[in-house]
């Protein structure tokens, strides 16, 4: 019995082994894949991150306000398509800064970024104010944007 449960740790231990070894492997640099996106020496660069904040319109109407969001959501995919927003998203929380949603912008150009957001028919209406900060992040995230239709069952 003894023997049995020695030789199944053994085996446990040896495939955990292998398992930390295959994980630990760097893959092979890919210079054209950084190239395209635009990668410095760390596989990084400089991007635009808006955070929205709660506007100061009062849109009652709710057929107004459904409509307007509509708008924003289609502005998204549409900035999305064009390559120009790689990450967009609501908080899940409020929180003192009155942050609702956030964009990451594929520029490092704050004025770019600014002309993209004042595309969004929410902020034109005013139920959403932004700020604008410089960000340093990975040069392979636009790159999720294309799986992510293969994962998602529906499109708000």
């Amino acid at each position: 019995m003894k023997l049995k449960i020695y030789l199944s740790l053994a085996f446990l231990v040896g495939v955990l082994s292998f398992a930390q070894e295959k994980k630990t492997e760097k893959p092979k640099f890919n210079q054209e894949l950084a190239t395209s996106l635009g990668a410095d020496q760390y596989g990084m660069k400089a991007y635009t991150i808006v955070m929205l904040t709660t506007g100061t319109a009062k849109i009652e109407d709710k057929a107004k306000k459904g409509e307007l969001m509509k708008g924003h959501m289609t502005n998204i995919g549409k900035l999305a398509d064009e390559g120009k927003i790689v990450v967009a998203g609501p908080f899940l929380e409020k929180n003192k800064e009155n942050y609702r949603g956030m964009f990451i912008f594929n520029t490092k150009s704050r004025e770019e970024a600014e002309q993209w957001v004042k595309t969004d028919p929410a902020v034109q209406a005013g139920i959403f104010s932004y700020e604008i900060f410089p960000w340093y992040g990975s040069a392979a995230l636009p790159l999720y944007l294309k799986h992510h239709e293969e994962i998602s069952k529906e499109n708000p």
